[in-house]
């Protein structure tokens, strides 16, 4: 086992996790996958709050072991007040772009008591897969229920988890 295992150390792919939470407020937008989902509160945050994308940017970094979403966008900077998330996700893209890294594929689910999340998911996935430069056969996401457990089954916070395959890169430059 250990011999199987040796001969895979040298490949060209790393996976990253990443996770986000965010609040649920009154007089925000509700915005996931870059898709603007009709519902009474929104996300707070800095920028727009979009877990899923926050999940994957972290993801992202992680597997290039280049830091987290926090250290490239800090919150409370001006420039990034408001921002759109998919903005922040195709600078995540060129920064790992640089390091000789491309998307093999990402898996993401997003976590809410409501609004039902199911209507929207095509088109965050095409959001994603257009700003990451992949086919949207490589971009999954899934929604689920906290089944009425914590402050997300209170309805009172949205969260995401992601994994990111990433391809290529220098990794002895990292």
């Amino acid at each position: 086992m250990l011999r199987l295992f040796s001969r895979h150390v040298g490949s060209k792919s790393r996976i990253g996790i990443g996770y986000d939470i965010h609040p649920l407020t009154a007089g925000r937008k509700l915005v996931l996958g870059g898709v603007e989902i009709p519902f009474d509160r929104g996300l707070s945050g800095w920028s727009d709050g979009d877990v899923l994308i926050h999940a994957i940017i972290d993801a992202m970094l992680g597997a290039a072991s280049l830091g987290d979403i926090g250290q490239h966008f800090p919150p409370g900077e001006p420039e990034y007040r408001g921002i759109s998330s998919l903005v922040l996700l195709g600078r995540t893209r060129e920064i790992l772009a640089a390091h000789g890294y491309s998307i093999g594929n990402v898996d993401a689910t997003v976590v809410a008591e409501s609004p039902r999340l199911a209507p929207h998911i095509p088109g965050m996935r095409q959001n994603l897969s257009r700003v990451l430069g992949v086919p949207t056969g490589r971009v999954s996401v899934k929604a689920s229920t906290n089944n009425g457990i914590g402050e997300i089954g209170k309805n009172e916070a949205i969260c995401a988890y992601a994994v990111v395959m990433l391809e290529g890169g220098d990794h002895e430059a990292i």
